[in-house]
C-alpha cells in the first residue's frame, strides 16, 4: 500500500521533483477541517496510482515546511498542485473530490502513454551531450534545458582570475573543451586558452548576471586539470558556495557574511571521468525568479593554489526578459 510522502525538506522536495515525471502535492494542515475531509480520497489514489519514478504523492505540512509553501504562494488549505517535469502545470485550491480525482486520473491515463525516452538530446563520445546550444558535459534531465545563452556576458565579473588563462568568457564557449581533444590538447585551435584558472591561491568568485530571470535546476562544472604532478598545476573546485539575486560580484570578505543559497562538497565521485564534469543538482526551490547567480569556489582539491574551470553550463529554463540597462536589485535569498 503505497501512502502519500510526508516532505521533510526543500530539499526533499526538489529530489523528488527531479526523480518522477509527475507529483502531486498535497498542501495541507493538522487543523484544517476540509483537508481531514478530502484525505481518504487523497490516499486512495496514492495507492491506486502511484509509480515509482513515474507518479508520486506527496503531502506537505504548510505549517512544518513554511518555506515551500511560500515559494509556491500557498495561502489556503488544502491546495494541490501537479507538477511535469519539475514545472507546475495544474492547481486545484479547496477540498474538490471531483476537481482533484479527475485531474489525477487523467494524469495516471497520461503516464501510461510517456515513453522511457530521455530528454531528446544527441548523445556523443564518451559521457558527452550535443544539445541545441552546442556540447554538454553532462545529459539533461528530462524537461529542462540549457539555458547558458542567457548569461549576460558583458556584465560578467570575476575576483581574482589569472590573466594567463583565457578571459571570463571562455567558461561559457559552446565548443567542445580543447582538453578533451585528441591528445588532450592544452589550447584551443586558435592558441588561446578556452579555460579559466584562479590568479594568487585557489579561490574564485564568478558573478554571472542573466538576461531574463530564471529557475534553475542544475549547475554542470567541467574542469579537465593536467595530469602533469607539478604542485603548482591547477585543480578542480572541491567546495562552492551559491549566491542568487546579487546586484554584483561579492568581495571575499562580503562572502563571509552573506547568507548562502547552497553549499555543495565535491570529491572524486562527483566527475564524470570521460568529460570532467560535475552535475550539481540544486536545491530547486532556492533557485526560483533569479536573476544573477554568483559561485564562489571556496577550496579546491589537492595541495594545490590555482582551480581551472573549462566550461559551466546552467540548467533549468528561462523566464520574462528584462532591461540589461539597469540590472534590479533583489534582495538575497536566505541560507541553508
Amino acid at each position: 500500500m503505497t501512502h502519500p510522502t510526508p516532505i521533510t525538506s526543500p530539499t526533499h522536495l526538489s529530489s523528488l521533483l527531479t526523480s518522477s515525471r509527475i507529483l502531486i502535492a498535497d498542501f495541507t494542515a493538522t487543523w484544517c477541517g476540509p483537508c481531514k475531509t478530502i484525505k481518504p480520497l487523497y490516499d486512495a489514489l496514492s495507492t491506486q496510482l502511484s509509480r515509482p519514478n513515474q507518479i508520486t504523492f506527496v503531502t506537505i505540512d504548510v505549517d512544518a515546511q513554511k518555506e515551500i509553501a511560500s515559494t509556491y504562494n500557498v495561502t489556503a488549505m488544502p491546495t494541490f498542485v501537479i507538477f511535469k517535469a519539475g514545472r507546475e502545470t495544474k492547481r486545484i485550491r479547496g477540498a474538490d473530490v471531483r476537481a482533484l480525482d479527475k485531474a489525477v486520473r487523467e494524469l495516471a491515463e497520461e503516464a501510461k502513454g510517456m515513453s522511457s525516452a530521455g530528454a531528446g538530446e544527441g548523445s556523443a563520445a564518451g559521457g558527452e551531450v550535443l544539445g541545441g546550444n552546442g556540447w554538454l558535459g553532462a545529459a539533461l534531465p528530462r524537461g529542462y534545458t540549457d539555458v547558458t545563452s542567457q548569461v549576460d556576458v558583458r556584465s560578467l565579473d570575476f575576483l581574482n582570475l589569472s590573466s594567463e588563462a583565457g578571459d571570463s568568457r571562455a567558461i561559457f564557449a559552446t565548443s567542445r573543451p580543447a582538453s578533451l581533444g585528441k591528445g588532450k590538447t592544452p589550447a584551443a585551435a586558435d592558441g588561446k586558452k578556452d579555460w579559466i584558472e584562479s590568479d594568487t591561491d585557489e579561490q574564485l568568485m564568478l558573478y554571472m548576471p542573466f538576461q531574463s530571470t530564471m529557475k534553475l535546476h542544475s549547475l554542470h562544472i567541467t574542469s579537465t586539470p593536467s595530469a602533469s604532478e607539478d604542485d603548482d598545476a591547477p585543480s578542480r573546485p572541491k567546495t562552492l558556495q551559491l549566491y542568487t539575486n546579487r546586484s554584483h560580484v561579492l568581495g571575499f570578505d562580503e562572502a563571509e557574511d552573506a547568507p548562502v543559497t547552497q553549499r555543495i562538497e565535491l570529491d572524486d565521485d562527483s566527475w564524470d571521468a570521460e568529460t570532467g564534469t560535475a552535475r550539481i543538482e540544486l536545491r530547486f526551490v532556492k533557485f526560483q525568479n533569479i536573476s544573477s547567480l554568483v559561485v564562489f569556489v571556496v577550496e579546491s582539491e589537492g595541495e594545490g593554489e590555482k582551480t581551472r574551470i573549462d566550461r559551466i553550463r546552467l540548467v533549468g529554463e528561462s523566464g520574462e526578459k528584462k532591461s540589461m540597462g539597469k540590472l534590479e536589485k533583489i534582495g538575497s535569498e536566505g541560507g541553508e
